[in-house]
């Protein structure tokens, strides 16, 4: 599933014409070595607390929809916190709306311009539920609600959550995983 984001007008669903994906891969393949190295070094002088914040904007969110539902709520999990920012890493330098295809559920988001917070891409995600009829186990004709069913399937337990701002001012890119997934096809989420 996957979500592109304009920063004006509302959400919309899209993706990036190839042509500029090519065309941002010549611009960018002398520097992928020394952006890797400061994206690294970057993380790993991130404060504990800044990190701890951070989890608590993507995290806050789901559990306020979980909650909604009388669900369990999610717990941080380092663990996937680390493969979603190791596959965050991976798409800073062209911000492509691909998933990582791992063992974990996915939900992956792409803003354009800057300044995105994890609350805004949970809520993007979670405003799906207006899509989902729970009685039909289905989404409404021509729109996407499996972003929203994985956050609140409810024997998925935990979510590790990374953000990215995408090399050239290309945007924000980010991506929640979850364990145990979610969205089997002919099982409702809760």
């Amino acid at each position: 599933m996957c979500i592109v984001q304009k920063k004006s007008p509302p959400i919309k669903n899209s993706l990036m014409k190839h042509s500029e994906i090519l065309q941002m891969r010549a611009c960018l393949s002398g520097l992928t070595v020394f952006l890797l190295l400061i994206s690294t070094t970057t993380h790993a002088l991130t404060r504990p607390s800044q990190r701890l914040s951070l989890a608590n904007q993507f995290l806050a969110p789901h559990n306020a929809a979980r909650s909604a539902l009388g669900l369990q709520p999610l717990l941080w999990n380092a663990k996937l916190a680390r493969y979603a920012q190791w596959y965050a890493n991976q798409r800073r330098f062209d911000c492509a709306l691909q998933h990582s295809n791992g063992p974990y559920g996915e939900n992956i988001f792409w803003g354009s311009g800057d300044g995105w917070t994890p609350s805004q891409a949970v809520m993007a995600w979670i405003s799906e539920r207006q899509w989902y009829n729970y009685w039909s186990n289905s989404c409404a004709g021509g729109q996407e609600c499996g972003h929203y069913t994985q956050i609140v399937w409810s024997s998925t337990r935990r979510v590790g959550c990374a953000k990215v701002t995408c090399f050239g001012g290309r945007g924000d890119f980010m991506t929640c995983n979850y364990d145990p997934p979610g969205n089997y096809i002919g099982e409702r989420p809760y």
